[in-house]
């Protein structure tokens, strides 16, 4: 009876951390017309494979994306045209970083963060959740978080729900 209960116990622990073990942003809220500093953290490769690329997608209304460099990766930052303009400073943006890489090496045993920081637009609507699309490649497999949950659902039904950030009102 014990060992049944132990082994019940562990295969609910197992199933909970599993369930939360996904790439996700540290801080979850932010004010929409702020800066924000992204810290997205990566707690385990795939399948025991070592993590050896992050790609994070940048959505609409981010601009001004700076990735803090990693010692022992490289980061490879992919710009493109924005659908609408954004004024930054006086300026006009069109164009800006679209997805950002790093790649390196992370073993299965260990977690990291990779950083960036970066401006959200007046143009985003408080209330609303933003998500940051994410593919971990690893050395033997790939983990796509990108899954964007249904207005009204809950992220974590989902098996592999993108990095999301609620935008509050701006300060």
């Amino acid at each position: 009876m014990l060992r049944s209960f132990v082994i019940a116990a562990a295969v609910c622990a197992f199933s909970t951390t599993s369930a939360s073990a996904h790439v996700e942003l540290e801080t979850e809220t932010a004010p929409v017309d702020s800066f924000y500093k992204a810290v997205l953290t990566v707690p385990h490769g795939c399948e025991g494979s070592a993590t050896i690329r992050l790609r994070v997608q940048v959505p609409e209304g981010v601009i001004s994306v700076k990735p803090m460099p990693k010692p022992g990766w490289q980061i490879e930052i992919t710009k493109g045209k924005y659908a609408k303009s954004y004024e930054f400073y006086g300026s006009q943006l069109t164009e800006g970083v679209k997805e950002l890489s790093w790649t390196g090496k992370l073993p299965d045993e260990y977690y990291d963060e990779f950083v960036f920081q970066a401006k959200l637009t007046d143009a985003l609507k408080a209330g609303s959740m933003l998500y940051f699309p994410a593919v971990q490649e690893c050395e033997k497999g790939v983990e796509r978080w990108i899954e964007i949950p249904a207005e009204g659902t809950d992220p974590e039904s989902y098996e592999h729900p993108a990095p999301g950030l609620e935008l509050l009102p701006a300060k």
